[in-house]
């Protein structure tokens, strides 16, 4: 094990597929009482979400802190105040499909008290995490294009991304970035093929919300990365053979590399 491990702090903010029973209500009403359904709503957004990433990005002996929660319970990777349709709190899932009844409102109130007790949790567990913190590294899953919810609508999406801030904006050294993509390319080369060999910066995101929040804050270089679902998952959303844990196995790799350069 690298020594230095115990300095790298692994955020995966979207890897839950769970709901808060009162949110799950809201969004199913009577249905939540339906086995059947409840289960194949919980799958749906466990889909939607990032996942497996919690088996992607532990990494043994770093810190590491996932969300409880679903990011449709609330997106811990959007600031607090962002009302937009993929913001903080989101109405429809990232195909545009409803998560709520019709006439359905969430009032000012009912959104405060979520955000008060999923939002804000997660920032101050995050806080914490940070103090003696040399890097940290949020961890993320893309679908294989663009969703209808996105920037790139049905574009063929990279392998993987590094978001690593803007040049006006970085939240990791620029000067270090070029280094960075290339230790991204040879620690995962392994699970690279076909179409899926691309290691991008920068697209289709520049920046990672959470890197940019607690760069920001604290001045701790830090970045996001992006793994392209169709690297593990079929087309039906069922785990390849042996994928997840060689990403995970090429993620440590990877983490290791970049904590050399910081």
């Amino acid at each position: 094990m690298t020594p230095r491990r115990d300095c790298l702090l692994i955020l995966a903010p979207h890897a839950s597929g769970a709901l808060p029973a009162d949110v799950l209500r809201e969004m199913l009403g009577e249905d939540a009482f339906d086995l059947n359904k409840r289960a194949a709503f919980l799958t749906r957004l466990f889909q939607e979400g990032d996942p497996y990433t919690d088996l992607i990005y532990a990494v043994p002996g770093a810190r590491y802190l996932e969300a409880p929660w679903s990011r449709f319970a609330a997106d811990l990777n959007r600031e607090r105040n962002d009302h937009t349709d993929n913001g903080v709190l989101k109405l429809t899932d990232f195909a545009r499909r409803p998560l709520y009844p019709a006439g359905f409102t969430l009032t000012p109130e009912r959104r405060e008290g979520r955000l008060r007790r999923i939002w804000d949790a997660f920032d101050a567990q995050v806080g914490v995490e940070l103090e003696g913190v040399a890097l940290m590294i949020v961890g993320h899953s893309m679908a294989s294009r663009g969703p209808a919810l996105g920037p790139d609508t049905g574009k063929l999406r990279p392998a993987l991304t590094l978001m690593l801030g803007t040049e006006r904006a970085p939240t990791f050294p620029p000067d270090r970035w070029e280094a960075l993509q290339a230790a991204c390319a040879e620690a995962f080369a392994p699970v690279l093929s076909g179409d899926l060999t691309r290691v991008a910066v920068g697209d289709p995101w520049t920046t990672d919300p959470l890197s940019a929040r607690w760069h920001a804050r604290t001045g701790v270089p830090a970045f996001g990365l992006e793994i392209n679902v169709a690297l593990y998952l079929t087309e039906e959303g069922e785990p390849r053979p042996n994928a997840i844990r060689a990403l995970a196995r090429a993620f440590e790799h990877f983490a290791d590399a970049a904590l050399e350069l910081v």
